[in-house]
């Protein structure tokens, strides 16, 4: 996966990410609209055989949109890790009840 920033302005940003698709954009833009200081985030694939999402993504202007950004991307991380740790738990207990 490659980013190149096509726009920067103070309270926008574009981004193309090159190597992804709607899976990691569409979780993305998801989770940045849960912050209430983004005004807008959102996404287009120009070309459907170019894997190259466009990313924007506009704050209200108490936030960077790159602060956004990361505060994004670390939720992610930690919901993956939850559901990780759940997903083994339940594994676990169902090869324990499979067991007896």
């Amino acid at each position: 996966m490659q980013l190149k920033v096509l726009e920067k302005k103070q309270n926008e940003v574009v981004i193309e990410i090159d190597g992804e698709g709607h899976t990691l954009c569409n979780l993305l833009e998801s989770v940045l609209l849960e912050d209430d200081e983004v005004e807008f985030a959102g996404y287009t694939i120009p070309h459907p055989l170019v894997g190259k999402p466009i990313l924007r993504v506009r704050t209200k202007g108490n936030k960077e949109p790159k602060d956004a950004l990361r505060e994004a991307l670390i939720k992610i991380i930690e919901r993956g890790r939850a559901l990780k740790e759940e997903f083994e738990r339940t594994l676990k207990e169902y090869h324990e009840v499979s067991s007896n």
